[in-house]
């Protein structure tokens, strides 16, 4: 067969089919990335040792904020933090019915959705291998639910593809695997593989592709029983006279190759999407409310920082409240946690060292955006028996996740209805948000013609117009040489969020760096 090399190791065929399986070549590529790192959280830190009265001012109250105020109060620190909003959080954030939101621009948007309906603009889900945000979560008492990434029931979708017509995930799925599996059977019963792999090897081999592809007795992927069983069948088995199920045919691997489906296939094999993966009951921000409950009354709400100043005895803070009432405030400490953005930072008045402004002045912050779809019933589970999990597609809205709770609920229900980035996102930026929501209706209709009747109401986040962040998650200019600095202490000022970690855009590369600025800091106390 051309294509294939005339000689292959044991390492290199055993590495085509891991590639073919899939998870391996993501997790290779997403840990490359700094996106598929396990947590290195190893349980509830301990900052022995005398403070010494020690006075800490924490800027910003959403995770890397609250468990740094958290754990420095329980070690005797005097605490105050400052936040920008009326609530804490930060990008752990839920919106519910009543809620109102004002984007950079002034545009308000009032959320309609009934009781007990809600959309998460920020992080929707904590995989499980977060156990930093778990153990919080934990002792918080906030509780856990699954959260469906993967759900073979749902649709893989090409404009260009079938028509335009949604693929079922399984189907898709199960006929790609079936015939790589039966191209590499072949390549097994080649003899140019006879001195490189020994003849147990290669039987047990056929075999376990016969096993994994679903083939026949001549490794052949086709129409048939065994296939059927994952990739559903034309007619199910049932009871009765005409019970016998009727085997469905099968997509052609040229037909999978050219719509591009298969690449979404992977993306619940990456170490951050595997299961299980899990949400809060009731809205993402039931972790910021758990942490309110410990240290709401440290926090200083609506109070825009305009000026941080630091010398050699502390760090004084000035501030105005964000809803716009005149004057200045000032507070001081003897050290400051700073977990404002960066993309907020740089345009605050302070006196950090040179090198740490630079770092400051050259972050970006990603662009996402981010759709929360109302319908007036469950269409997708009374009519496609879809039950949690996503649907990918080409088109402007990326993906739709369908609720991981309240199944078989009457009434109305909310999906994620888009969640795209940048380029795209950079584009509904520039639309007003109920034009936006028009677009996502529009274009989910093609995947779900349920849309046109059934929509009720809906709202979008464009996360670069989110004022307090600008953006969804921080991007370095150049991490090799940068991070060190952002990290080290400044002064009397140590940086804490996502941006200060190796877990960027998760809610555990917040606590993580927050949990390491606090051990670096406790020791600095304890030793001076």
């Amino acid at each position: 067969m051309s294509g294939f090399p005339t000689e292959m190791s044991r390492r290199q065929l055993l590495a085509m089919i891991g590639t073919a399986a899939g998870s391996v070549a993501m997790y290779n590529a997403m840990t490359s990335l700094g996106f598929a790192q396990e947590s290195t959280y190893s349980g509830p830190i301990k900052l022995e040792g005398d403070p010494k009265g020690a006075t800490v001012l924490v800027l910003g109250a959403g995770l890397a904020g609250m468990t740094a105020a958290l754990e420095l109060r329980d070690a005797g620190y005097t605490v105050q933090i400052l936040e920008y909003r009326e609530k804490a959080g930060g990008r752990c954030w839920t919106l519910r019915g009543g809620d109102k939101y004002v984007e950079l621009g002034g545009a308000e948007q009032e959320v309609q959705f009934a009781d007990g309906n809600y959309i998460n603009p920020g992080p929707w889900r904590i995989p499980h291998h977060h156990y930093g945000v778990l153990d919080y979560c934990k002792r918080l008492g906030v509780k856990l639910e699954p959260f469906m990434q993967v759900n073979h029931n749902a649709y893989l979708h090409n404009t260009d593809a079938f028509g335009g017509k949604p693929q079922r995930f399984r189907e898709i799925a199960t006929d790609y695997r079936g015939h790589v599996a039966e191209l590499l059977a072949k390549v097994v019963n080649q003899e140019d593989l006879d001195e490189m792999v020994t003849e147990e090897d290669a039987q047990l081999l056929l075999d376990s592709l016969k096993n994994f592809g679903r083939l026949d007795e001549n490794y052949g992927y086709v129409k048939s029983e065994a296939a059927s069983e994952y990739r559903g069948w034309e007619r199910p088995p049932g009871g009765g006279v005409d019970g016998a199920p009727i085997p469905s045919e099968t997509i052609g691997l040229s037909d999978i190759l050219q719509s591009g489906l298969w690449a979404n296939l992977v993306t619940g094999d990456s170490i951050d999407h595997q299961g299980t993966i899990f949400q809060p009951v009731g809205g993402m921000d039931m972790i910021a409310q758990g942490f309110e409950k410990v240290v709401g009354d440290l926090i200083t709400y609506n109070a825009k920082v305009t000026k941080i100043d630091q010398n050699d005895t502390g760090v004084t803070v000035t501030y105005v409240d964000s809803r716009g009432a005149e004057g200045e405030l000032t507070t001081s400490a003897d050290y400051c946690i700073c977990t404002i953005p960066f993309s907020i930072l740089g345009q605050i008045e302070h006196n950090f060292s040179g090198p740490m402004t630079g770092v400051i002045d050259s972050m970006f912050y990603e662009g996402s955006i981010k759709f929360g779809l109302e319908f007036k019933r469950r269409f997708w589970e009374q009519d496609e028996r879809i039950y949690g999990g996503i649907t990918y597609t080409n088109l402007p809205i990326s993906q739709i996740s369908y609720p991981s709770n309240d199944y078989f609920s009457d009434g109305p229900g909310v999906l994620l209805g888009g969640y795209s980035w940048g380029a795209t996102a950079y584009q509904f930026n520039a639309l007003d948000p109920e034009d936006r929501v028009a677009k996502a209706v529009e274009y989910g209709a093609q995947i779900h013609p349920q849309y046109t009747e059934e929509f009720s109401n809906g709202v979008s986040v464009s996360w670069h117009r989110v004022p307090w962040v600008l953006g969804c998650y921080g991007i370095w200019a150049d991490k090799e040489t940068q991070y060190a600095t952002a990290a080290a202490m400044d002064g009397r000022t140590l940086m804490a969020g996502e941006h200060i970690s190796y877990l960027p855009a998760w809610q555990e590369g917040a606590i993580l760096s927050a949990l390491d600025a606090v051990t670096r800091l406790h020791k600095h106390v304890v030793g001076a």
